[in-house]
């Protein structure tokens, strides 16, 4: 959903992947000279329950930011300690609301604070 909504004001990278696998995706991203701008494990959802994860990073790229750098590393840390769970169908929809909720939510704020 998220990525439907914004792929055409924003740059979007969607990948059809395991959060494990997004997650180094960004960090490779991270260590290029990309900024995390929203946390990869916001939300109260757990790391083994999200089917959908969308993350907010810094379009140009610069010196490889050190806080991004720790983030990354803690967040695939913490997604390896859990094992992915297969939801219902039926709750796919309703893991997608919740992954577009949180980032319409972080835009929204980088809007009021820009």
């Amino acid at each position: 959903m998220a990525s439907e909504l914004f792929e055409s004001t924003l740059q979007v990278e969607y990948l059809s992947a395991s959060l494990l696998d997004v997650l180094v995706r960004v960090r490779n991203l991270v260590h290029s000279g990309h900024t995390l701008l929203t946390h990869p494990l916001s939300g109260s959802v757990k790391p083994n329950e999200t089917h959908y994860k969308s993350v907010l990073l810094s379009k140009s790229r610069g010196k490889a930011d050190a806080q991004s750098v720790q983030i990354i590393g803690e967040c695939i840390l913490a997604a390896q300690r859990f094992n992915a769970r297969q939801l219902p169908a039926r709750y796919l929809r309703d893991m997608q609301i919740v992954d577009l909720s949180i980032i319409s939510s972080a835009l929204e704020t980088k809007k009021t604070n820009s």
